[in-house]
This record gives C-alpha cells, sequence and structure tokens, in this order.
C-alpha cells in the first residue's frame, strides 16, 4: 500500500515516491477529521510526519489489515482451546419398548417428562494440522505488524517528500519574483535610454518580452506552488481547504558519512519488509507441516456433567468421558490439493523473500548513488548561480554604457534562471535522496529530521 513528490528532475523522477506509488495510492490520501480552521496553520516538517502517521489512509489501512490478522491467528488457535458449553433439555415423551426389541406388558411406557441439564467441554490432545495452522497464523500476523512499520516510514517518506517540494514550489516564486523585478527594471531602463535616442527600439520591445515571460512563470509556479500544498494537505489529514504556511526552510545540511557496509547491515536488521518476507516464508513453512500432517490421526477429549431426571427435584448426576481418536482413511483428494497448494506458497514465499533481499540491497545502493550526486549536482549548482548573477550585471553594466545590445541582457537572465532552478532542484534532490536513504536502510521514521538536519 504503499509516497510523494513530482518530478522536476531526471534524478528526482528516479527517487520520487510518487511515480512508484501512482496517484490513486491510498498513501497520497488520508481520513480527515478536524473542521476547516479560518486562522491559517504554521506547518513545519515535524508536524506533517506527525500528522501523516496519524491521518494517512495508506497507513489507517494497514493497521485494519493487522486486526484481520489478529483474528485470524484467534480462529486458528480456537482448534486447539477448549470448547466449553451448556445446555438444558425439556421433553415430554412415549416410548414403544416393542420398536426396541423388549418384550413387557404394557409396550407403552409414558408420558413422562425428562430434564436435562449439562456441561459440555471438548479438548484437542493431539492435533498436528491444527497446531501448525495456529503457527502460520500467528507468523502472518508478524508478518502484518511489521508491515505497519513498513507503511509508517512510507508515510514518513511521503510526507517529507511532499513536504520540501512544497519548500521547493516556494522558493521558486520568490526566485521568479525576484527575476520578474529584474526584468521590470530592464525594460524601464530600455524605455529610458530609448527615449534619450541610445537605443533602438527592437531592444525596448525584446525586453517588454523577457518581463512578460517572467510574468507568465511567476503565475505558473505560483500554481503549482498552491497545488503541491493541495496535495501535501491531502496526504497528512489536513481539510483540504484548510490555510497553512510552511514554516521550515530544509536548507543545505550535509550528511555525515554513512558507509555501504553499515548501511546494508542496518537495512538488513531494520528494513521492515525484508522482516516481514521472512516471516510470510515461516506461515507459507508452517501451512506446508499442517498439510503434512492431515494423515496423521488427532486425539481429542469430549466430556459432559449434568443431572438427569423426571423432574428437576429428583434429577441425578450423570457424566461421560470419551476419548475419540480421528484416522485419516480417505478424503476425497483433499489432503493431497492442500499440499500441493502449500507447495506452490512455500515456493511463492522463498522467491519473495530472495527479491527482497535484493531489493533491500538495491534500494540502499541507488540511495547512496543519488545522494551522492545531488552533493555534487548541488555544488555545481551553487557555482552556477554565482556565475551566472555575475554574467547579467557585466551585461547590464555594458547595455548602459552603451557597447552592447540588450540581447546580452536577455541570455544572462535566461541564465539566471536557469542556474537558480538547477539549484533548487538540486537542493531538492539531496534531501529527497537523505529522506529515501533514511527509508531504504528501514530507520525513516526515527532518523529521517536527524537526516534532514545533516546528522545521523
Amino acid at each position: 500500500m504503499f509516497a510523494a513528490a513530482l518530478s522536476v528532475t531526471a534524478t528526482a523522477s528516479a527517487q520520487n515516491p510518487d511515480n512508484q506509488l501512482g496517484s490513486t495510492s491510498p498513501f497520497l490520501g488520508s481520513a480527515p477529521k478536524a473542521a476547516v480552521s479560518a486562522t491559517p496553520l504554521d506547518l513545519s516538517v515535524k508536524d506533517a510526519v506527525l500528522r501523516a502517521l496519524e491521518f494517512n489512509l495508506g497507513l489507517l489501512l494497514q493497521e485494519e489489515a493487522v486486526k484481520n490478522a489478529h483474528g485470524a491467528r484467534w480462529r486458528a488457535l480456537a482448534d486447539l482451546l477448549p470448547d466449553i458449553s451448556a445446555g438444558f433439555i425439556t421433553s415430554r415423551q412415549v416410548i414403544n419398548l416393542d420398536a426396541y426389541g423388549f418384550q413387557a406388558d404394557p409396550s407403552i411406557i409414558g408420558p413422562f417428562n425428562v430434564y436435562d441439564a449439562r456441561v459440555y467441554a471438548s479438548q484437542p490432545l493431539l492435533d498436528l494440522r491444527a497446531a501448525n495452522d495456529a503457527r502460520a497464523a500467528s507468523a502472518n500476523e508478524r508478518a502484518q505488524t511489521l508491515g505497519v512499520r513498513t507503511a509508517r516510514d512510507l508515510v514518513t517518506l511521503v510526507a517529507v517528500n511532499l513536504y520540501i517540494e512544497s519548500v521547493a514550489g516556494s522558493s521558486r516564486i520568490e526566485a521568479a519574483h525576484a527575476q520578474q523585478d529584474t526584468a521590470d527594471a530592464l525594460y524601464r531602463q530600455a524605455n529610458d535610454m530609448k527615449q534619450a535616442g541610445l537605443i533602438a527600439g527592437i531592444d525596448v520591445l525584446r525586453a517588454q518580452v523577457q518581463l512578460q515571460n517572467q510574468r507568465q512563470r511567476t503565475i505558473r509556479v505560483e500554481n503549482d506552488f498552491e497545488k503541491s500544498k493541495l496535495q501535501l494537505a491531502r496526504a497528512i489529514g489536513l481539510p483540504v481547504g484548510q490555510a497553512f504556511t510552511l514554516t521550515d526552510r530544509i536548507p543545505y545540511a550535509p550528511l555525515a558519512d554513512v558507509t555501504l557496509e553499515s548501511a546494508l547491515k542496518t537495512a538488513y536488521e531494520s528494513r521492515a519488509d525484508f522482516l516481514a518476507a521472512r516471516e510470510r516464508l515461516a506461515a507459507a513453512e508452517a501451512s506446508r507441516r499442517a498439510a503434512e500432517s492431515d494423515h496423521i490421526p488427532s486425539v481429542h477429549l469430549d466430556a459432559d456433567y449434568g443431572v438427569l431426571g423426571q423432574t428437576l427435584s429428583n434429577a441425578h448426576p450423570t457424566f461421560r468421558v470419551a476419548a475419540n481418536v480421528r484416522v485419516p482413511i480417505f478424503d476425497g483428494g483433499k489432503s493431497t490439493a492442500k499440499r500441493i497448494e502449500t507447495d506452490a506458497e512455500l515456493k511463492r514465499r522463498q522467491a519473495e523473500l530472495e527479491d527482497t533481499r535484493g531489493r533491500v540491497e538495491y534500494d540502499v545502493r541507488t540511495s547512496m548513488l543519488d545522494l551522492r550526486a545531488a552533493g555534487q549536482q548541488l555544488e555545481a549548482a551553487q557555482t552556477n548561480v554565482t556565475l551566472a548573477g555575475q554574467e547579467l550585471e557585466q551585461a547590464r553594466d555594458r547595455f548602459a554604457a552603451g557597447v552592447a545590445g540588450n540581447i546580452e541582457v536577455t541570455q544572462a537572465q535566461q541564465s539566471v534562471a536557469l542556474a537558480t532552478e538547477s539549484y533548487i532542484d538540486a537542493l531538492y534532490s539531496h534531501n529527497l535522496a537523505k529522506a529515501s536513504l533514511a527509508r531504504a536502510v528501514g530507520t525513516a521514521e526515527q532518523s529521517v529530521m536527524a537526516f534532514l538536519g545533516g546528522s545521523t
């Protein structure tokens, strides 16, 4: 069931939980309970994670799956526990002794009353099939419980990813407004220079086109930002109409060195999906043993104790104790069919475990690669932003001095816009890579805040 971002770069898309889950995944939905407040909420990334862990639909569904597994376990245990009941029978009878082969005169007895009140008990003494079925149900319950841990890690990644995506959208708005202000200033400067007869009208038109392009970009990024906030609200359980403000900027923070060996060791010890796969394999093995036990005799102890008489006042205590041995001889092929089914299930679970083992290593390795690449991209993007700013400054000076047209200025503006977008994308990818690494090693809920803060 297993959360959440839009593709902004090729790297981010590859590790983006949204792309893996699909837009209809329950992990992108929630079951909000609060009403819309007129006062905007201040929302930190920690608040977003805590709300998601309480209201996210995918996690709620997984928690209900645990309850189903718990019920199935009790149903399997019922075949091993005592079955105790009580009953009371009252009847009025007429008996024909001739029908039972007794020669008596008279042969008709009755009518008379019979009162029978007693307690019945049945206890399995030896039932290997039921015992193994109970072990399988217990293993399945443990697997579903581990599934909750997996879901909590995924929900944490969803909330963090959507939050940092919204933070990136806010940064794009700030950059777009700054670039629009620059374009507006350049347009006014070009218009003044044309009025002074220093430049041709084409330079003014070029500056005006650049200003309109920046206005369009500002509108687009503002719309994208509002939609990303709506998606964040949906995933963490806020009413869709609730206004809120992001309080954390999540700046760049380098992550302390994490070796591949230590990350893999932690992942194999902590990844709940890997541990759940082992439990499902244990359940399949127990089911296979249960199927093999179908041809083994079972022993049950049955007993009852009560009072029996024609009236309640003269009823006498009676009891019965019996040991019942059931020896399977022929069941129409049911046991054979069950063995075939459990064999197939066992092989499937063995394959799933090996696949999960490989997926754990794959996730850790790709997260480490993404983190390293994102760090390098971020370093290059920071340098590029500085160089693009210097290029724009020099182009504006050359244009103001009349030694160059504003084509250089327009090109420099585009360079600044691209450099800024690349930096925002790289910062988003770096933060997402840290959160993804936390999930890959199976400690997202416990360590993602520390990862985002730059420490383990």
